[in-house]
């Protein structure tokens, strides 16, 4: 009976996982409510709770002064460079924006949408050159 074990073929189960990525120490596998947790869940299926260490269920967070902060350092610029700079770049996707809103029907049309298109990128221009001025 233990060859006919043996001898089965496994072409239909495989593991969800590998078990170096199932069996990792720094999850815990209980929740608090004592169920264990089904593997690479987000919540308990039992109660409900979140996962409380789980990396893929962090919320979206939305980078503030240090991260900008930070950002500068790494670039080399002061903050009011930092700011110019990222003033400048969303002139500049203002730029191709206005292409993807407005559509030139007359020629008219496709005038006022060169001149905006304009506009965004000496807005973009002088961004950058004031981010130049105030860099160390």
């Amino acid at each position: 009976m233990a060859e006919a074990v043996d001898q089965t073929r496994h072409e239909f189960w495989r593991p969800p996982m590998p078990p170096t990525a199932v069996a990792s120490p720094d999850r815990s596998t209980t929740c608090r409510c004592g169920t264990e947790y089904i593997v690479s869940s987000l919540y308990c299926h039992a109660c409900g709770a979140s996962r409380p260490d789980l990396n893929a269920a962090r919320a979206l967070e939305i980078p503030g002064l240090a991260e900008l902060a930070s950002l500068g350092e790494r670039l080399g610029l002061t903050m009011p460079a930092m700011i110019a700079f990222l003033l400048g770049v969303l002139c500049v996707v203002g730029a191709l924006a206005v292409s993807v809103f407005f559509s030139a029907r007359t020629l008219l049309d496709w005038q006022a949408i060169q001149l905006w298109r304009i506009e965004w990128l000496i807005a973009a221009v002088a961004a950058f050159i004031a981010g130049s001025v105030l860099k160390k």
